[in-house]
Parts: C-alpha cells; sequence; structure tokens
C-alpha cells in the first residue's frame, strides 16, 4: 500500500479546507401556512406535516 513520503504542511491543508464553509439555510414561505421553513423540507404546523403547501401526515390521537 503507497504511503506518503514526506508530512503535508499546515498551510497546504489549510488551503484545500478553505472550501468548507458554513452556509445559511435557504428559507422560504409556506403558501397554506404562511409558516416559515427550510426549503426542500417537510415541517409540522399545527400537528401537521406539509410537504410543499399539503398534508402529507396528520398527528393521530393517542389511546
Amino acid at each position: 500500500m503507497p504511503n506518503p513520503k514526506r508530512r503535508h504542511s499546515q498551510q497546504r491543508s489549510a488551503k484545500r479546507r478553505t472550501h468548507y464553509k458554513a452556509t445559511a439555510q435557504t428559507l422560504s414561505t409556506d403558501s397554506t401556512t404562511n409558516e416559515i421553513h427550510v426549503r426542500h423540507r417537510a415541517h409540522v404546523s399545527e400537528g401537521k406535516l406539509y410537504y410543499k403547501g399539503k398534508v402529507v401526515a396528520e398527528k393521530s390521537p393517542v389511546k
């Protein structure tokens, strides 16, 4: 198995890692509930699960 002959410098590693940065998530407003949520994710509002403005699942009553 090949191994590196010399250790990579800290500067070389830092150059590679410059592209790994945190970005703010894109938010949008739901058309039916007018709630702000993360895009392309389902969200809960009043016990119902919404995705793209449609009810996907409802909370069932606990027995």
